[in-house]
């Protein structure tokens, strides 16, 4: 069953658009008075030249909407003729440190600057406090009225006011009856606020009538509503203020107040109600009367916080200390993943940092390595229970050795990164002057150059390019060791080798099948030719491989093996060139009887 709309729930789920225009509704001249006000606009420009050039510290200068003439009137206690001309009415507000000067100095030159604009014009001189008292005697109306008036001249507290009664007018427009209170206060009603200050307010909704929603529910929806109404006061006021509005059940609205919640207290001493249906008036004067204390139970709770503040506290440092230690350990081990190694775990990373980076590599100093172990060592201390809490100032010391840690390891990642770069130019260095010796024997590194030029570049075997590469594999060495080289030279370097090893492996390798090919002759045998084996030469002498290895030495076979085979060919200068002599072949006839050879 569905909640009536004369329920706060009912009134939730019934959506009212807001009809800009609603304020004036109770008024049919409000419209005609704009018109007369834009006719004579050129006049109120002068006059409000006048006043502003006089008194410079004028707060707002604004024509008071037409349906609120009446009550000013009445308010102000103006003569029957004096109603009779039908002025305009204005509002001057000036700073209340000027209150004491409007009998003799502001109103004269007031009336003195109406005569002179020849304008039926009232000007009503007030201060931010007799604004402010409009609300703290119920005149809300006079309220309404100062923040629907059209501003000659405003430094901020018009706009703000009016801001606040166009959300107040929206919010009880929905809500009707069920808004207990809906309070200004902050900084604008202590008279601390600038042109752009936020405008804050509280609304207290009566809940005594809710049975069926679950409070946290009501007051989810309630503030989703009033909130979304913030959007299009701001839009209405046509103001940059930011509005921030603070939404109370009744009921937790005043259990705060028991427990003596500070923002409570605060609003209810500073605040102004823009509306008010007997609720916040009453605490007003009861706090001001010293009637409205906290509970005991309040009490002890703000003696506690005392003691939950110390507990918090020295959380909050060991929470500090932690925060050190992993601001410690992820660029330490980034450093040891930079050098090629796996992130270890905190336990194991003051060892590794002195094997890689102090022993190996030598680019991080003992001073920056203590600090580091005595960092894991209290970490230790404080995963095992033994550190249980830190001094402010043991947290001090820490940091202060960490900004410095922290300075040290970017240039320590410098140093490692020139290392590193070194390194790999070594490397690749080696490797390909290995393969050179490879292919061109044991010669000095001009020769080899020099061959690589001659044998491969000149007679096409590998492209003209690669007498580059090799020249900047020498360069790069070079650079490297005076720590000129880059991480780009490197980068490059290392793609362009890798082109070159490859081509060096290649011709090495058609070389050795080549040469493998020209060393080896195959033996022909038996009745029907129907037996193989081969002969191997080598500088060595000349091996029989059949079933088994063998050796010929002299004018017989003798027995061999693999390995003594296998060193004869790595010492085999070039078998190209070798040959088989007489003596050799009488000892294969000796051996086979007939046969062929084939080359």
């Amino acid at each position: 069953m569905n909640e009536s709309k004369d329920t706060l729930t009912g009134h939730i789920s019934s959506p009212i658009k807001y009809d800009p225009h609603m304020q004036n509704k109770s008024a049919n001249g409000a419209d005609e008075n704009l018109k007369e006000i834009e006719k004579i606009k050129g006049k109120l420009e002068e006059f409000k030249k006048k006043v502003i050039k006089k008194f410079p510290f004028t707060i707002a200068l604004s024509v008071l909407p037409a349906d609120s003439f009446k009550f000013f009137e009445e308010d102000e206690g103006l003569l029957p003729e004096e109603i009779a001309r039908k002025p305009l009415h204005l509002m001057l507000i000036i700073p209340e440190d000027n209150f004491k000067d409007i009998p003799k100095k502001i109103k004269p030159e007031i009336v003195k600057f109406v005569s002179e604009s020849k304008q039926e014009l009232w000007v009503h001189i007030k201060t931010p406090v007799d604004i402010w008292n409009y609300g703290l005697d119920s005149k809300y109306e006079f309220l309404d009225a100062v923040g629907r008036s059209m501003p000659l001249h405003d430094s901020g507290l018009l706009g703000s006011v009016r801001l606040a009664t166009i959300h107040k007018t929206l919010v009880l427009r929905k809500f009707e009856k069920y808004v207990a209170s809906y309070v200004i206060g902050g900084s604008l009603v202590t008279g601390t606020s600038g042109k752009d200050s936020d405008v804050d307010t509280i609304v207290i909704i009566d809940d005594t009538d809710v049975k069926r929603m679950p409070r946290l529910q009501l007051l989810e929806k309630l503030r989703g509503i009033i909130y979304d109404y913030i959007r299009e006061a701001t839009a209405l006021a046509g103001v940059k203020n930011p509005l921030n509005v603070q939404v109370y059940l009744l009921t937790d609205f005043w259990n705060n107040v028991k427990d003596a919640h500070p923002v409570m207290f605060t609003f209810i001493r500073d605040g102004i109600p823009l509306y008010d249906r007997g609720t916040f008036l009453p605490w007003k004067l009861l706090l001001k009367m010293g009637k409205i204390k906290p509970s005991p139970e309040a009490v002890d709770m703000f003696m506690k916080e005392g003691d939950r503040t110390e507990s918090l506290f020295k959380r909050r440092l060991m929470d500090s200390f932690v925060d050190i230690f992993w601001g410690v350990v992820t660029p330490t081990q980034a450093l040891l993943m930079l050098a090629g190694r796996a992130p270890p775990v905190p336990k194991v990373l003051a060892a590794e940092v002195k094997e890689v980076l102090v022993e190996k590599e030598k680019v991080m100093g003992m001073k920056d390595w203590n600090f580091l172990d005595r960092t894991m060592k209290l970490w230790k201390d404080y995963e095992h229970g033994k550190m249980k809490e830190i001094s402010g100032k043991g947290v001090d010391d820490i940091y202060k050795s960490f900004e410095e840690y922290m300075g040290n390891i970017k240039k320590i990642r410098e140093k490692l990164e020139l290392n590193l770069r070194e390194h790999e130019a070594e490397k690749i260095h080696t490797e390909i002057f290995s393969l050179l010796k490879n292919t061109f024997g044991n010669k000095s590194q001009e020769m080899l150059v020099k061959d690589f030029e001659k044998e491969l570049v000149k007679k096409g075997r590998v492209e003209s390019r690669m007498i580059g590469i090799l020249r900047n594999v020498l360069e790069a060495k070079k650079k490297a060791k005076n720590k000129k080289v880059t991480s780009s030279d490197i980068h490059r370097l290392s793609r362009d080798a890798v082109d070159l090893m490859n081509k060096l492996t290649e011709y090495n390798q058609r070389k050795e099948l080549v040469a493998l090919e020209k060393g080896v002759v195959q033996v022909i045998y038996g009745k029907e030719g129907e037996k193989k084996a081969e002969i191997v030469l080598t500088d060595s002498g000349e091996f029989v491989v059949d079933r088994e290895i063998r050796k010929i030495s002299g004018k017989k076979i003798a027995e061999s093996n693999k390995k003594e085979l296998e060193e004869a060919i790595s010492k085999t200068k070039d078998r190209t060139k070798a040959k088989l002599n007489s003596e050799t072949l009488e000892v294969l006839k000796k051996e086979f009887g007939d046969y062929s050879i084939v080359m």
